[in-house]
Parts: C-alpha cells; structure tokens; sequence
C-alpha cells in the first residue's frame, strides 16, 4: 500500500560493490532499484584505494545526484543508501553513508535497521568522552569501532558488533576492503551476489537484476564478510540465534521481484492470497487490490475463489510526495490524490478490496469510502497478514501501541470504523504456511512481534526515547 500516508515504513536499503572499474555508477543503479526502502535521503561512497569520497543529499536518489555529481566520485569500490525518515530524525547530517575519518584512515557505514540499545550505548560513549554529530544510531557503531583495543580493524568491528542489539544489516567500507554484516537474528534481508570479477551486496536481489548481477547468496545471521583485492573472506562475529527474518518484507516492504531466502516475493504474496481466500471466503463479483504491495496477494485470492480479479484501484504514479504532511485532514486528501476507483470495474458489484496490512485505519476507511462512491454496492476488506497489535522496534516506523488500531479495537470494530461489509485478516499461521520459509526455528525463522508481541531480542527501558533510526 502507499506507505507514506499509511504509516508503515522500512527504513533504509544499502548497496555495495567491490572491484568494479564502474562502482559509483553501478551503485546509483542499485540504489534506485532500492528506492522503494527510502526516498527522503540517499549517499555514495566510493573507494579508489587511497581515499574515501563521497556524496549524499535529501530526497530521491535521480534529485540527489543530479547535477554531475557522480561523475566527480572515481573508484573501483562503493556502498550507497537510501534513506526513510523517521519524525523528527531528518536533516543532512543524518543521510548516509556516514563517513568518518583519523589519523589511520577514513571509514564509511551504510546501515539497515535499528539498535535497540542504542540509547545506551550512547550515555556509555558520551560519558567515556565521545561526541555525535547525528542522531542516528548507525554513529554508534564507529565509536565502537575506534574504542576497540584490537590491532586489525575486522576483530575491532567483530568486537563492537557483539555490543549491538536489534535489527542490523551494515556496509563498511575503507580505502583498501569493504565488510558486510548482518545481526545473529537476521531480522533484515541482505544478499550478496557476483558481477564479472566484483562482489555485489545488496539489501534485496531486485538490485542484482537492474545491474546485471547473479545472485550466489543470502549473508547469514551473525556473519562477517570481508571484501578486498585478495577477494572475500568469510568469518562468524556471533553464532545464528533465533533466526527471525521480519515478516513484512514477504508481506509487503520488498520487491515483487526480489528473493529472499530462496523465496519469491511474488509467489508468496500470492500463496497468502491464497490462504486468505481459504480462510475468508465470500460471495462476490469482483477482486482489487490496493496498488501496488497487495496486488501479488490479490491475484492469489482471485484465483483460489474463482472470482475475477479487476484493476479497481489505480496508483497516480505522477503524483510527488510534497503534499504528504503530518496532519489527518492532508493524509486523507493524499489517498486521493495516489488512488482513484475504476468506476466501469466497481459499479453496481460486490468488490473484495485486498490489501496487506492495516495500521492506522484511516486510510483503509478511505479507500472503502472510494470504492462506495464510484458505485461499489458492498465492499468486503481482506487483509493478507494477522492484525499488527504491538510496535516494531527493528526499523519499522511503528513505535507506539498508540497508533496501532489493531493493539486498541476489535476485528469487527475496525470493521465498523472503516465502513466495510466485512473484515477478515489472515491468521498467523496462515501466513507462516503462506510464506512457506524453510527453516527450524520458531514461526519458521520469521520474526512475527508486530502480531504477537513477542520480540526475538531484548527490548531495553529506552529503546522508545527519540532517537533516529538507520
């Protein structure tokens, strides 16, 4: 769905690529096959292999680099980002990669998630004497690095990386190697992949395609890999605990043409779909889906009921993201703005309106009314993932029970609230079977605390204390 008038962001999506006499143009390409993961800030840093350069600014990644700024980075490394804004945590300073450099040389990280002990860590580090220059957690991680008593400077990030909790999938790249990372639960999705004789890692394999990379891999929980002119080595910083991949990326943040471990994304919103259409079924003329996360999900709902699926809501895709304010009145005047009903599809039919998830309710309330107006006679809501009840604290902006409808209403209040004929949400197992991941650990290695309200780590007493996230 439109995630910015809906409330549910990813945070971040990072790119790297090591031994490329293109790198920097490489990655801008990557990047903007990641822009769905962050539109208000994007950076490249590149490596020629004596000194670090780079580049960053707010907005989308073409008005970021739109002036000849890319041909100015040379290099035959690079990481890039693209960046989600959480309230309050905008600025430049914030955008990354983030760069920094001593008397032994630059460093520059890219970082996906959040740390929940990132309030902590940084009373420990200022107390110590340290002094940020960003509200984002992802700083954290090199002052760690720099305190670190080790004389190589991969046991000093394999060293600062066991300090970390929460959600993290980090691109660290110095003048002469690159390191990869991914937290022991693997909560975010991060792939690496071969181009020629380079080394590609990207957030999602949707970035593989664009530059015309093959896929050899997903990096695994608690993994370190260090990229050079030697080539790639791989080591262990913590043993995989808890595999815990976050379910929203099947239901609804990555591509449909990505994969994740061996999955598609696309098979698998169909296959909720699916189940869905199982487990609520109804009488009707016509399936929609809300453009364009639930699309996939729709599909598979129409095919298992036998009941058309139709193009009943169309995406503006001219419309900018300026109007988008944090006010009710102009949240709701967006979702008109992004979506129009196929009044020739709706009229005087019986729609099942599909979507992924619901959060606030307000813009499903919306879309319901939409759907009525253009003649619709009865609109039936289903939604391909269990109710969101609890905050996530690993990069998603949902941070307060507050906002949640879910953690506050009944399914057939929210029913009443967004004016549908009927409400179904697909249950928790059924979305575990529908995404069909292959694994021995609980609810099939997907973190599933958004629904439940249990979290795959610790949650500390700060974690909700203002701090950026990515």
């Amino acid at each position: 769905m439109l995630a910015e008038l809906k409330g549910l962001n990813e945070e971040c999506g990072v790119f790297g690529i090591w031994g490329h006499k293109d790198a920097p143009q490489i990655t801008y390409y990557g990047l903007h096959s990641l822009q769905h993961r962050g539109q208000e800030g994007a950076g490249i840093v590149v490596t020629d292999g004596e000194k670090l350069k780079g580049y960053k600014g707010e907005g989308l990644i073409v008005d970021v680099f739109n002036n000849g700024q890319l041909s100015d980075l040379k290099g035959m490394a690079a990481i890039g980002h693209v960046r989600y804004a959480t309230a309050g945590g905008g600025g430049i300073e914030n955008v990354q990669p983030l760069m920094f450099r001593s008397q032994t040389g630059g460093l520059a990280i890219a970082h996906n998630g959040n740390l929940v002990n990132a309030n902590a860590l940084k009373h420990q580090l200022e107390s110590q004497g340290s002094i940020f220059q960003s509200t984002s957690d992802t700083e954290v991680l090199a002052h760690l690095i720099k305190r670190s008593g080790f004389p190589l400077l991969k046991d000093r990030v394999k060293n600062a990386l066991t300090m970390l909790k929460g959600a993290y999938a980090f691109l660290i790249i110095t003048e002469t190697e690159m390191m990869v990372a991914l937290d022991p639960n693997g909560l975010r999705p991060l792939a690496l992949g071969r181009m020629g004789d380079a080394y590609v890692v990207a957030s999602e394999t949707c970035a593989f395609d664009v530059v015309g990379a093959t896929y050899v891999r997903d990096i695994e929980p608690g993994e370190l890999l260090v990229i050079d002119n030697g080539g790639l080595h791989s080591e262990r910083f913590a043993m995989s605990m808890n595999p815990a991949m976050c379910s929203m990326e099947y239901i609804y943040f990555s591509r449909p043409d990505s994969s994740i471990n061996g999955i598609n994304i696309h098979k698998s919103r169909k296959n909720l779909g699916k189940q869905l259409a199982r487990e609520f079924p109804i009488d009707a003329d016509v399936i929609t889906g809300v453009p364009d996360s639930s699309i996939s999900a729709a599909i598979g709902y129409a095919e298992e009921s036998g009941i058309p699926y139709e193009l009943g809501l169309i995406k503006n895709r001219y419309v900018g993201r300026t109007f988008i304010q944090p006010s009710q009145s102009l949240r709701e005047q967006g979702v008109k703005m992004k979506l129009s009903p196929v009044r020739g599809v709706v009229e005087g039919k019986r729609v099942v309106m599909v979507d992924d998830s619901i959060v606030r309710g307000t813009t499903s309330k919306r879309i319901v009314q939409m759907l009525r107006d253009a003649g619709a006679t009865e609109v039936h809501v289903r939604i391909s993932s269990p109710p969101i009840k609890h905050p996530c604290f690993y990069g998603i902006d949902t941070s307060t029970h507050e906002e949640l409808i879910a953690s506050n209403k009944s399914v057939e209040e929210i029913k009443d609230i967004i004016g549908a004929d009927s409400i179904g949400f697909l249950s928790l197992e059924g979305m575990v079977s529908g995404i069909g991941r292959k694994s021995t650990g609980e609810h099939c290695g997907q973190c599933v605390a958004c629904f439940t309200g249990k979290y795959p780590t610790e949650i500390y007493p700060d974690t909700l204390l203002p701090h950026e996230k990515c």
